[in-house]
């Protein structure tokens, strides 16, 4: 029980609120830390249903889609080509799919009544995913 609450201890300076990962001034590594946020906030709204907090969970599901919305933003500010540079597209690409296939299952795990709260991310996490996706994918006109 000591090992695990001094792994906990020792991680938790790695675990940034969302504030910490807007002050990341490299947009790059802001758009991987928001992920990085998006699934661990994720997770805790698993814990959070789990124990019977559907305010905790709301919240929680709202802080998922606020990271996600954050590093398209990033991304969309770096002013890069995701053609010519695709590495950080590419990995929020595959995270945001990540994303949608852990939340569809948390969806699938929730009582009927609770489902409506986690519609509008589900929808926001494909939004997301299809225009990464596309701007990898396409080439912008000249």
């Amino acid at each position: 029980m000591r090992v695990l609450l001094a792994i906990l201890i020792s991680c938790s300076p790695l675990l940034a609120d969302l504030g910490q990962v807007r002050a990341e001034p490299n947009l790059e590594k802001r758009s991987r830390a928001a992920l990085d946020h998006a699934e661990q906030a994720l997770k805790e709204s698993r814990r959070a249903y789990a124990d019977g907090n559907l305010q905790l969970t709301t919240e929680l599901l709202e802080e998922v889609g606020e990271s996600v919305d954050l590093v398209e933003a990033s991304l969309k500010a770096s002013g890069k080509d995701p053609i010519k540079s695709p590495k950080y597209f590419k990995i929020a690409e595959i995270k945001t799919g990540s994303l949608l296939r852990s939340v569809e299952a948390f969806s699938r795990d929730m009582n009927d009544a609770d489902r409506p709260m986690i519609e509008k991310l589900k929808e926001k996490l494909q939004d997301t995913h299809d225009r990464l996706l596309q701007a990898i994918m396409t080439r912008k006109k000249k």
